[in-house]
């Protein structure tokens, strides 16, 4: 089982969730979350005066899936999080861990069955 943290743009999770639906991975956490990369924030104007945001929002997508599952998942996040076709700075990261184990709490199942 592997464990893949998504941090992708706020406007692309709807994409990316619709996209993951197709291939059949349903299950998933999604949180908000402030950062910067290469970016160092960005500048903007509100009426009439520029501020610096130095945290820009993206969404932090969690995903477990079995190892079966890892390529095609890593796909299409790759492809439905781009912005554009090659991508842009700041289009985000995805991170791939192991995961050791899964307890589904509901069934009690464990390991890869506690995924699904």
């Amino acid at each position: 089982m592997r464990m893949i943290v998504a941090v992708i743009q706020p406007t692309k999770r709807q994409a990316v969730r619709d996209a993951l639906q197709r291939i059949g991975v349903e299950r998933m956490t999604v949180c908000d979350a402030l950062g910067y990369g290469r970016q160092r924030g960005m500048s903007a104007t509100y009426r009439g005066v520029e501020y610096r945001a130095e945290l820009i929002r993206k969404v932090t997508l969690e995903i477990v899936v079995n190892e079966d599952f890892l390529e095609r998942t890593l796909d299409v996040l790759t492809t439905a999080a781009r912005t554009g076709s090659t991508g842009t700075i700041g289009d985000g990261k995805i991170f791939v861990l192991p995961a050791m184990d899964a307890i589904d709490l509901a069934t009690g199942n464990q390991g890869p069955a506690g995924v699904n």
